[in-house]
């Protein structure tokens, strides 16, 4: 199977991982499909690594582990974020499959099982890509309704 895809430019990612083979790889995937991508093994360093990218830019996406380390849940990481830059959408992976979707927050967030691969993730990414898509044209034309 071939990896390479392409997503629209400049799409800002945000990925948290606390296993660092798995962080590199989801970042460098992403990065290969055209994502300017922010990895981080935590919600503090995915704050403090948005700060230092242009003008502590938005993220468009979030994609972030389910159970990170110290307790902390990928729902917990999403949400502080989304308490920082407003609303975003947000991919959860989990490797353990007893984890229930509706175990993932009030907001709904996609849940994909580990292993997941290239394909199947690039699936999942595809409809929030459109609509992230979507939501910055209409704010590029004024609508208030999507200023964040």
């Amino acid at each position: 199977m071939k990896a390479t895809r392409t997503a629209p430019a400049a799409k800002l990612v945000v990925v948290i991982e606390d296993d660092p083979l798995v962080l590199e790889a989801t970042g460098g995937l992403l990065h290969s499909w055209g994502c300017d991508v922010v990895t981080a093994k935590s919600c503090d360093e995915a704050l403090a690594n948005l700060a230092e990218t242009k003008a502590g830019r938005r993220p468009d996406l979030i994609v972030s582990d389910y159970q990170l380390s110290r307790g902390l849940t990928g729902v917990d990481a999403v949400e502080r974020l989304c308490s920082a830059f407003g609303k975003i959408p947000a991919l959860l992976i989990s490797a353990d499959a007893t984890c229930p979707p509706c175990e993932v927050g009030p907001r709904s967030y996609q849940l994909l099982y580990k292993p997941v691969n290239a394909e199947r993730f690039h699936a999942s990414l595809s409809p929030m890509v459109d609509v992230i898509n979507k939501v910055l044209a209409l704010r590029a034309n004024g609508d208030a309704r999507f200023r964040f």
